[in-house]
């Protein structure tokens, strides 16, 4: 048990480090993300480009911090909008039951039918592709908060269900509280353990969602640099395996989500 918790602890302090890092990017790289050495492409790692440039001579380090600020900004605000999106349908479904309840769980089923990778592909497709980047960022934050909330709806309505027959509701309702007040100041409340940590399952996920989609050219667009579009760079073979650092990106990203896993565990204990 001790072990599981230093692990934890080293889990939540890299996050927490990886974290700042990334806010105050500004601030501990000296160059900007767009910024280009054009006399240096492909550069080796030095003291002046720690991880070397890319073929437009762009500060890799520059663009691997900002590239986590985005990500790590980006994953958490569509985990809370997909949390708060389950927490109030879900809730709403557990409790008021009847029709209202079968409407939102076959909404729910028929989302999680269809593949979320596809849909937000498919969606992501419709907008251009020339956007402004802060656009880009705005409509892949808001695309995985709205297609992101079914499979914690499911355990959200089941936990609702286990709380409408329990004896404070049952009180409640006896003193005359109306169903919008039992909602408000007793089901949500109780849910808070169940949906922090679908807070936190959700984080990881959109993380590898963001990612992918940025790798394929339908996320955060250039010149704004995200883990997803710093991948784009490994299809280069020639220029990784003359810089290995070029791998960053991907080990930071591998980093990261084992952290969350790891960390996980102790989230669901606590739920």
């Amino acid at each position: 048990m001790r072990t599981r918790r230093r692990l934890r602890a080293v889990c939540v302090a890299v996050l927490c480090v990886i974290f700042v890092v990334g806010l105050f990017a500004g601030t501990v790289s000296p160059y900007s993300y767009s910024k280009q050495f054009r006399e240096r492409p492909n550069a080796a790692p030095s003291s002046s480009h720690l991880l070397g440039t890319d073929s437009l001579g762009r500060d890799l380090f520059a663009r691997l911090i900002y590239g986590t600020r985005v990500s790590l900004l980006l994953a958490p605000a569509a985990a809370l909008l997909a949390t708060l999106i389950a927490g109030l349908l879900g809730g709403f479904a557990g409790f008021m039951g009847g029709w209202c309840e079968k409407l939102i769980l076959s909404a729910a089923d028929l989302s999680m039918a269809l593949p979320l990778l596809f849909v937000l592909l498919a969606l992501r497709a419709v907008l251009p592709l020339d956007i402004p980047p802060i656009l880009s960022v705005i409509a892949t934050f808001i695309l995985l908060g709205l297609l992101g909330w079914p499979s914690s709806l499911r355990v959200v309505w089941a936990a609702t269900k286990n709380l409408k027959n329990s004896d404070f509701l049952l009180l409640a309702r006896a003193t005359g509280c109306t169903r919008w007040r039992m909602i408000a100041r007793h089901v949500l409340p109780n849910l808070r353990p169940i949906l922090l940590a679908q807070f936190w399952i959700s984080i990881p996920v959109f993380v590898l969602t963001e990612a992918t989609l940025s790798m394929l050219g339908l996320g955060v667009t250039e010149p704004l640099p995200s883990w997803g579009n710093l991948l784009r760079g490994l299809e280069d073979i020639s220029g990784v395996s003359a810089n290995p650092w070029r791998l960053s990106p991907l080990i930071l990203l591998v980093l990261v989500v084992i952290c969350f896993q790891l960390i996980l565990p102790a989230q669901e204990e606590t739920a």
